[in-house]
């Protein structure tokens, strides 16, 4: 901490009412939590973690008290610079989340934690959703949805956070809050703030009176705006409580905090078609959309049109060569651009409906391809697959160490043509080659993404330009919006009065200047008095290393992470290496140091390395590999050597760890959890955390056995039970249970099969163990041996294989050469034993939880149809990815499956007893949260069989 005058004594206050753990000075966190999605970079001096109104309210009071300004943050999905600062940044907690449905569920809720996609699978029983729907929405959060006015592909203008908004909690920079749906909090807020009131009040007559202002506000906003303050409030508004609450929707943090927010749900319908509509050039496609805008119904209950994304050739040709896209991509003209539409009904036959109104709307404009809409899942999620990997498909292809920027402009409907085309002769005439265009343009809405390097000056001369032109042409010459849904933040901000003259933006400062007084809540964001400030403060993107280098510092990464409570997520790793890499390319070695050793626990110890990262980001990056590359390359040739002489040795040390298992379970018998634990605690901090915790789940010690009994049969299976299964018996295992390998045995051979075990099988191991801790050598030795054995047992994949473990299973297919194939235990049950087995559906409730592998191995949907088939009542707790016991690593690091799991218990309905997973150390770690003994999925199998 360098903290001085009144930065210190602010910190010395919060102290007093914010747990320390939640406050962050040092390099680290401060780098880390202080990044957004934006291509800019500011270093706050403190960030805190608040999960309360009130811890909002003394911190606001403190800091107007001490003229230190604030910055709010959500998820900093952001892409303007809105969410950063280099004074105090707010986070919100990741726990402060919760969801409220009215009865009838014309309305839900929210609290500013709530991530997008969460809201909506919470309403999805209900036939709901929420009406923002921006692509960042499976990470984005509530408070910065509602800050920013969020959109995306099918709300436009008619259901996103201004026109869904019923009511609002706002805190104001003097710590007030104004609960809108409450009649005493209303006239007490009138009473306290009459002078704010009077004011809001005399800007909407003014607006009245001035009706050439009027018109251009109302014109303004008849496509998408985020450009400047939402002046559109003043005019669709008389009461001043609602003007205020809709001028908090995309203010972008700037006038207050959204403590809470309840939006009108709209229908999610089921019934759903898509067509792929190639146009033979940009005008044609534009006409259609122009003509589907005007004569269609659009996004209404009874829509026959509810989203039309347009992509040109570049867009196109940026994807074609992806797996699974569409061959015809390649064949298509220099100058096809097509138009993705969606439509959706309460009812097929509706549906059909308003398939025949658009195709014969636009039956005169000739394609380039014959116009074909599809209602099969897998057709038109390819479509959309298409139009979402864009964004995707430009970030990867940049050179190393550049930005890749993404913009979004609006223009009249009728003039989206003519803006695109000049769009593509200024990409050209600035050299940006690789640069695409796509958007929602039912709206008007246009993205472009290009990349652009921000270390040379004659780089960031060319940016300048070309925004400026940008500039000119979108808000002068086609009276567009320079910023339609991803916010004015930093970005824009030199822009704003361009866009919408001195008289609007007068009236834009005294919005600020009524809210924020002092002008401290988000300073130099929306409002900002530098014309250059959209030049300054870029981040830093060293080439690091080729595994993270293609990050775009997004966060879609970051709501699966188990660690995203704890310490670091995935992009925050990735924002510590690189800053890393600055000091050793400024030869600060002193600095280099000394940020290193705290990365340690936060970048290294507590990552999971479950890769769920690697499933959620745009690109593909896996952040758990980045930290198995770092422990490879911290391990001493001490370690090396003994982790030869471990895998050498490998069955040896099993027997031993099944004895000493055993050992201390006999032990715990006579001595208490309580002093267990205590014991262990103890003895593990002395060792520096090198010697593992006791769990009162740990199992005892097992001895895989031979227990086949049917020989000869014409079907054979080849059974590897895993290492960990071969050691460890069940968590808190039950009087008279089978132990996993006699079980699996059983079923198999009441499917008919006979079982072949792989010769040796003692020492047998797919290499997880090794290569999670950075053991690659190692790793890949007893990966080769299992490889050979199996090959031999199964007689070159003649029988199938099947393991017992998830975890294993993937590891094998990964380390694998040969092709030969391995059944993960869901797989095999779910396309092989199902119809070979007597199973009866059982009325008793089940949990499940799909461990990592099995997520990455796409099997999700297998488990949950095994599950459903065995269960009538299953839960799959959505807000539970990893369980964070990584292997063995919940034993030294308990803290991180405690955190990852924080939320199971809760998700679990209280009438469940039985719960099933796919590998041992998780079930330790599920089962020790939870309160529930988790067991293989074949326990499932064995119950529904009986």
């Amino acid at each position: 901490m360098n903290l001085s005058g009144a930065y210190l004594d602010f910190h010395q206050e919060i102290l007093t009412f914010i747990p320390e753990k939640r406050i962050f000075t040092d390099p680290l966190h401060t780098i880390a939590y202080g990044t957004d999605a934006s291509f800019y970079r500011l270093v706050p001096k403190i960030v805190i973690w608040v999960q309360s109104a009130d811890e909002v309210s003394r911190i606001l009071k403190l800091s107007s008290k001490l003229s230190l300004p604030v910055v709010f943050r959500a998820a900093g999905t952001s892409l303007s610079g809105q969410a950063i600062t280099d004074s105090i940044l707010l986070v919100t907690s990741r726990d402060w989340k919760g969801i409220r449905v009215n009865d009838d569920v014309s309305s839900v809720t929210l609290e500013p934690s709530v991530v997008g996609a969460d809201a909506n699978i919470y309403l999805l029983p209900y036939g709901k959703k929420i009406g923002p729907d921006p692509a960042s929405i499976g990470s984005a959060m509530i408070g910065g949805i509602a800050a920013n006015n969020a959109s995306g592909m099918c709300c436009g203008t008619t259901d996103n956070s201004y026109k869904t908004l019923q009511a609002m909690k706002i805190i104001f920079h003097d710590g007030t809050e104004l609960d809108t749906a409450s009649t005493q909090s209303v006239e007490a807020f009138k009473q306290s703030h009459a002078d704010l009131i009077k004011r809001i009040d005399a800007l909407a007559k003014r607006i009245k009176d001035d009706q050439a202002l009027h018109d251009k506000i109302v014109r303004k906003f008849k496509i998408k705006n985020t450009c400047g303050y939402g002046l559109n409030s003043l005019v669709d508004f008389d009461e001043p409580i609602d003007i205020i609450s809709h001028l908090m929707i995309g203010s972008e943090g700037t006038l207050g905090f959204i403590k809470e927010i309840t939006f009108k749900t709209v229908p999610e319908y089921k019934d759903k078609a898509s067509a792929l509509m190639i146009f033979k050039n940009v005008k044609d496609a534009c006409d259609a959309i122009t003509i589907m805008r005007t004569q269609c119904r659009t996004r209404m209950e009874n829509a026959e049109l509810d989203a039309a994304e347009m992509m040109d050739r570049a867009a196109l040709k940026s994807v074609e060569e992806i797996e699974g896209m569409p061959a015809f991509l390649k064949t298509l003209s220099p100058t096809a651009t097509a138009v993705l539409v969606e439509s959706r009904a309460p009812s097929n036959e509706i549906l059909d409906a308003n398939i025949a109104v658009i195709l014969e709307k636009i039956k005169h404009i000739e394609p380039e391809m014959p116009l074909h809409f599809t209602k099969d899942v897998y057709e038109y999620t390819k479509y959309w697959k298409i139009r979402k990997g864009l964004f995707t498909a430009v970030g990867a292809a940049r050179k190393s160490g550049t930005t890749c920027i993404i913009e979004d402009v609006a223009y009249p409907i009728e003039s989206l043509a003519d803006g695109t085309l000049e769009l593509q002769e200024l990409f050209k005439k600035y050299g940006y080659d690789e640069a695409i265009i796509f958007g929602h343009a039912l709206d008007g809405n246009l993205h472009f993404v290009f990349n652009q390097a921000f270390d040379d000056p004659s780089e960031i001369k060319r940016y300048e330009r070309f925004m400026d032109e940008v500039a000119q042409q979108v808000a002068t010459k086609y009276q567009g919006s320079l910023k339609a849904e991803h916010g004015t933040g930093r970005n824009m901000a030199p822009f704003v009065e361009l866009e919408w003259g001195s008289d609007a933006y007068e009236l834009m400062k005294e919005i600020k200047q009524i809210f924020d007084p002092k002008g401290l809540i988000n300073p130099g964001v929306i409002i900002n008095a530098d014309p250059k400030i959209h030049l300054k403060n870029f981040k830093s993107m060293p080439i690091t290393d080729p595994v993270i280098d293609k990050c775009i510092e997004c966060g879609f990464c970051e709501p699966v992470c188990p660690s995203n409570f704890l310490t670091l997520t995935p992009r925050q790793r990735i924002v510590a290496n690189r800053h890393m890499k600055t000091l050793e390319n400024q030869n600060d070695t002193k600095g280099f140091e000394a940020f290193k050793a705290q990365y340690q626990y936060d970048g290294v110890e507590t990552c999971a390395t479950c890769s769920l990262c690697s499933l959620s980001c745009p690109v593909g990056i896996d952040t758990g590999a980045l930290t198995k590359k770092i422990r490879y390359q911290q391990i001493t040739p001490s370690q090396d050597k003994l982790a030869t002489m471990i895998a050498n040795n490998y069955g040896t040390i099993l027997g031993v760890g099944s004895f000493v298992l055993s050992a201390v379970k006999g032990v715990n018998a006579i001595i208490p959890n309580s002093v267990m634990n205590a014991m262990s605690a103890g003895v593990s901090a002395l060792s520096g955390n090198k010697l593992p915790r006791w769990k009162a789940s740990l199992p005892g010690g097992h001895t895989f056995k031979d227990s086949r009994k049917l020989f000869g049969a014409a079907e054979k299976v080849v059974y590897f039970s895993s290492c960990l299964n071969r050691t460890m018996g069940n968590p808190k295992p039950k009087s008279g249970e089978s132990e996993l390998d006699d079980l699996v045995i059983g079923i198999l051979e009441k499917a008919g099969f006979e079982v072949i075990f792989p010769e040796s099988l003692k020492p047998l191991c797919c290499g997880m163990p090794f290569s999670s801790k950075g053991y690659k050598t190692q790793g890949k030795q007893k990966s080769s041996e299992l490889e050979a054995a199996l090959t031999k047992a199964s007689e070159n994949g003649k029988y199938p294989i099947l393991c017992d473990m998830s975890s294993c299973t993937k590891t094998m297919m990964e380390y694998f050469s040969s092709g030969l194939k391995v059944y993960d235990p869901i797989e095999f049950i779910h396309d092989i034993l199902m119809d070979r087995l007597p199973i009866k559906q059982i009325n008793e409730p089940i949990v499940i939880h799909a461990i990592c592998s099995t997520r990455k191995m796409g099997l999700v949907e297998k488990f949950e149809n095994i599950a459903r088939r065995c269960s009538t009542k299953v839960t799959l707790p959505t807000e539970v990815t990893c369980c964070g016991f990584a292997g063995d690593r919940g034993f030294n690091y308990p803290e991180l499956n405690h955190s990852a799991l924080r939320h199971l218990k809760s998700s679990i309905p209280r009438d469940t007893k039985l719960a099933f997973s796919t590998g041992k150390p998780c079930e330790i770690g599920l089962s020790e949260e939870s309160g529930l003994d988790y067991r293989s999925i074949f326990y499932l199998l064995e119950r529904c069989m009986h």
